[in-house]
């Protein structure tokens, strides 16, 4: 269903992506490992339409994604949670997720259900759904990031490291719920450096290093690969 041929990003004379090549089957987790830097946020940026390729292409079911449209990009099924969260702080929980919804602004039923389904995955927002967003825990913040990134119905979900400064059972609960999400329907790309939690849900991965592939596999040879190992899973 995503098809990424190719892709290269340039900065000014800085490359920072490489001829990047990778898919994501209908109904997969597939996970991108990677140091900072490496440029997982720049590949989300791309496939989500903020940032235009020098080089290669990307697309969703045969549709191009890689023509600087975010807004096309989210229509047409592929919404991003990104890295930092990134909420409005002083408007509350519900007006987040809310916010995720604008693509489905005319269908005001559909947009309640989605909602009804974001409060069924975490159950904790339902009392803070009046709350101020800053003011929640970071764990609260990242659920409510990923609640506003389904709330655009997608049928492919970017995951920028959401595990970034979280308790680890905060990170096993987000996993969790990635798992449900996953088995609605919902193919997922989750670029992660906590491998450990990744491929633990993961059908696939790639390990992305400046900006190249260097690997790529199924769950199990990515566990035990000695490279992997090594560097992503202190072992």
């Amino acid at each position: 269903m995503l098809e990424v041929r190719d892709l290269s990003v340039k900065y000014g004379h800085f490359t920072a992506l490489h001829a990047v090549n990778l898919t994501v089957e209908p109904g997969e987790i597939v996970v991108l490992l990677g140091a900072n830097g490496a440029g997982k946020s720049t590949l989300f940026r791309t496939l989500s339409g903020l940032q235009r390729p020098s080089g290669g292409a990307a697309t969703w079911r045969g549709t191009p994604l890689t023509g600087g449209r975010p807004e096309f990009n989210v229509a047409h099924g592929v919404a991003q949670c990104p890295e930092g969260r990134l909420l409005f702080p002083e408007l509350s929980v519900e007006k987040n997720l809310r916010l995720g919804a604008f693509v489905h602004r005319r269908d005001p039923a559909g947009t309640a259900r989605e909602l009804e389904r974001v409060y069924e995955l975490f159950p904790a927002m339902v009392d803070k759904r009046h709350a101020p967003a800053g003011s929640l825990s970071g764990g609260q913040q990242q659920m409510v990031a990923i609640g506003r990134a389904l709330m655009a119905r997608p049928d492919l979900l970017l995951l920028d490291e959401p595990s970034l400064g979280l308790a680890p059972l905060v990170v096993e609960q987000v996993f969790a719920a990635l798992q449900r999400v996953n088995a609605g329907g919902v193919s997922v790309l989750l670029a992660e450096q906590n491998a450990f939690a990744a491929l633990g849900i993961a059908h696939r991965g790639y390990v992305l290093e400046g900006g190249r592939v260097t690997l790529q596999g199924e769950q199990r040879m990515l566990m035990t690969d000695d490279r992997v190992r090594s560097a992503y899973l202190g072992v």
